[in-house]
């Protein structure tokens, strides 16, 4: 079993960053997915990010169109803390922000972390 919790969410003006952080606790596998989804007011749950940890492809990441260019997923490795480094933030990135964990044949998730871009 695993537990994932977001952290780093917040008020941030259009232009500005925010690196959200998603802590994992528990079990370690030997093959999994990490990544980041987010939810807006309205809207249906979309993927943001993706890395992936196995033996032949440890760290291949994966971004949305929406993001790409401007949002960097990074760790999740055993014992570090996945992160999303947000630069360039627009009104439309706002939204519920979701830490995932894909792994021992089960998906695994956060209660999320808001992250509001405006003026």
């Amino acid at each position: 079993q695993v537990q994932l919790v977001e952290s780093g969410g917040g008020l941030v003006q259009p232009g500005g960053s925010l690196r959200l952080s998603c802590a994992a606790s528990g079990s370690i596998f030997s093959t999994y997915v990490m990544g980041w989804f987010r939810q807006a007011p309205g809207k249906q749950r979309e993927l943001v990010a993706t890395i992936v940890h196995d033996g032949s492809t440890d760290g291949r990441t994966n971004y949305a169109d929406s993001v790409k260019g401007r949002f960097t997923i990074s760790g999740g490795s055993a014992k570090n803390t996945m992160y999303l480094q947000m630069n360039s933030l627009k009104p439309e990135d706002t939204a519920v922000y979701y830490c995932n964990l894909m792994g021992g044949g089960r998906a695994y998730w956060g209660q999320g972390t808001q992250v509001t871009v405006s003026s």
